[in-house]
């Protein structure tokens, strides 16, 4: 079972609890006896920061938290430094109070920008593994991807996600709702009265997304137009973040790459095409762009798969893929979808062409770890939304975004890789037909759990 802990979130005119599924990770991290140094990412504005000092303050009796970015002193510390006592001496005297072995939690914040304090890890966890540490940032994943010597298996890793439609439910107040939705795990259909329930805040969960400013707002004020306006202020600030933290002729490729994706999932074929950046773009020149936000955390890239074999990543076809934002919110807005749609009924789920459907299965599938995910196409013919793997195990899986009963892709999978199990997300309710496993879709976070 999934702990949930309380997390206690700013919001604009007040503050709020949350609860984040990942504190139950940091815990066991904590006691872990492979605990190393923790690498803690996520894209910007997710709870990083707030939910570390949480943590820190709660489980630890003291909490150093060190911010690179906006603390001169501290990046000077690990300049050319990488012995651990001699560190640890420096941000004890910049803290004003010694830190402890196994009693303070060290958080060394926005590391990215300092390629030593990085480095540094590596000698923390072969000569004072002792101390307890977590380094965070926002563009983290960029700056490892361009560390060349970061050594491998030297730290642990943890990703932090938007809040899930499971925290979505408990932070709205309904507890034992969400428990009943945990529990689920074999294909009994959901009582009629809790399956409309829950289609009803899904609706709105595809609005308002998982950031947790946006959420905080929502459940407070329940104002759809305060919800817009603080998607839009955060869409800004990545769009700020590119010019900010990249050369310019990078920033402008980034920025087009980033605006042209919600026009790119909204078409019936999603397939990303660098014609839908600008006019003529080849493969060559943008690459790099969909590489910098991917490790910025800030879309998902799924490749295609045609031959089907395990592992998948070894059939993947890597110039053909689609992008997804990592945010179903955040991708309303730049989309444009009328906050009004949620008092339309099932309108909302069938907007353009399922593009919102989609793209909140797979917030979901990584929030629950599974990082093997593809789609799969028949040349022309037959196109399988997702393909994942699971402990050796292939799910192939359809999305429709309402009652949708096509199978026709599905079949053509079967077919050709004699599949003995499907699997359809749509807005009915849960029940096996033989080989066809129908799950609404409010239920993509139980996917890993559930009985086949």
């Amino acid at each position: 079972m999934i702990l949930l802990v309380i997390i206690f979130l700013s919001y604009r005119g007040g503050r709020m609890f949350l609860q984040r599924s990942v504190y139950q990770d940091l815990l066991e991290w904590k006691s872990s006896p492979r605990r190393k140094p923790l690498i803690f990412q996520g894209a910007r504005q997710v709870g990083k920061t707030f939910l570390l000092k949480h943590f820190g303050a709660v489980e630890y009796e003291d909490c150093a938290y060190f911010n690179f970015e906006r603390d001169p002193s501290v990046l000077n510390a690990f300049e050319h430094q990488l012995d651990p006592k001699s560190l640890i001496n420096t941000l004890s005297i910049l803290r004003e109070k010694k830190i402890e072995k196994g009693k303070t939690l060290i958080i060394l914040d926005e590391i990215q920008k300092s390629s030593d304090a990085l480095n540094s890890l590596k000698y923390f966890n072969e000569e004072a593994n002792e101390y307890h540490i977590i380094a965070a940032g926002s563009l983290l994943g960029i700056a490892l991807n361009h560390l060349k010597s970061f050594p491998v298996g030297k730290v642990n890793f943890l990703n932090i996600y938007p809040l899930t439609f499971s925290e979505f439910i408990e932070g709205s107040g309904l507890g034992e709702l969400n428990k009943f939705l945990q529990g689920v795990d074999a294909f009994e259909p959901i009582p009629d009265p809790l399956h409309e329930k829950l289609i009803g805040l899904l609706r709105i969960y595809y609005v308002i997304g998982g950031m947790p400013e946006v959420v905080a707002e929502y459940l407070t004020n329940k104002d759809f137009n305060v919800v817009r306006d603080i998607q839009n202020e955060i869409l800004t600030s990545y769009e700020n973040d590119f010019s900010k933290y990249t050369e310019p002729d990078l920033t402008s490729k980034i920025r087009r790459t980033w605006t042209a994706i919600p026009s790119a999932l909204s078409k019936e074929n999603k397939k990303f095409q660098y014609s839908e950046i600008i006019k003529g773009a080849r493969a060559r020149a943008y690459e790099s762009s969909i590489d910098w936000l991917t490790h910025a955390g800030l879309i998902y890239k799924v490749n295609c798969i045609e031959k089907v074999g395990l592992p998948l990543e070894g059939y993947s076809i890597n110039e053909i893929f689609k992008l997804y934002s990592f945010d179903i919110g955040l991708l309303g807005a730049q989309l444009g979808v009328s906050p009004k749609l949620v008092i339309h009924g099932h309108e909302l789920f069938t907007e353009l062409k399922g593009a919102l459907a989609e793209n909140y299965i797979l917030q979901e599938f990584k929030a629950q770890g599974i990082s093997s995910i593809y789609y799969w196409r028949s040349k022309n013919t037959a196109e399988v939304d997702f393909l994942i793997s699971i402990e050796n195990q292939l799910f192939p899986i359809e999305v429709k975004a309402g009652v949708d009963r096509n199978t026709r892709s599905l079949r053509e999978y079967q077919k050709q890789n004699k599949s003995d199990k499907l699997f359809r997300f749509t807005l009915r309710n849960l029940k096996k037909d033989q080989d066809l496993h129908n799950l609404p879709l409010y239920m993509a976070g139980n996917f890993k759990k559930l009985n086949f």
